[in-house]
């Protein structure tokens, strides 16, 4: 892997490099595709957090095939922004500094279209069947989510305020 080209004088390439593909092995562990993984451990690795399809391409040694799929699917999940600099000809892929908070902040219409989901499926198999109770435990569980996330972020933003 060729090291990013926008890492801080000092910080080592091996080091960075071990990074990017340690992480992306955790987030492969979690369910995500290998090189969705790689390429947003590319992405955190860099200063200013951007890069463009060729200089991912670059830095990860893989196709520009491979490349589009990944940031098309991190887009598409919210962990990563496309994004065009006024007068640039290109796009560049971004994390920004909230990303995690914007993942989860932007979950509240997934949440309620799976419990919808849910409830239709109780109405299908029935309330008292076992499915229909798990089905239910489910509708149950994404409704608590719902209602419990905005304030669990609200609470990460006074955590950040604090430490600042």
């Amino acid at each position: 892997m060729r090291t990013v080209t926008n890492t801080p004088e000092g910080r080592e390439a091996t080091d960075v490099d071990r990074f990017v593909e340690r992480f992306a092995l955790l987030l492969t562990d979690a369910g995500l595709a290998r090189m969705p993984s790689r390429v947003f451990g590319a992405l955190l690795v860099t200063d200013d957090g951007k890069l463009t399809a060729g200089d991912i391409a670059d830095t990860l040694q893989v196709s520009p095939a491979a490349v589009s799929g990944a940031v098309r699917y991190l887009v598409q999940v919210g962990l990563i922004v496309r994004r065009r600099d006024p007068g640039e000809r290109r796009d560049h892929y971004e994390v920004t500094d909230d990303m995690w908070y914007e993942a989860y902040a932007n979950r509240d219409q997934q949440f309620t279209a799976w419990a919808e989901l849910m409830k239709e499926g109780v109405a299908a198999v029935g309330p008292e069947t076992k499915a229909g109770w798990r089905l239910e435990t489910s509708r149950q569980f994404f409704e608590f989510l719902r209602s419990e996330i905005p304030e669990l972020l609200a609470k990460w933003r006074e955590y950040q305020a604090e430490r600042r």
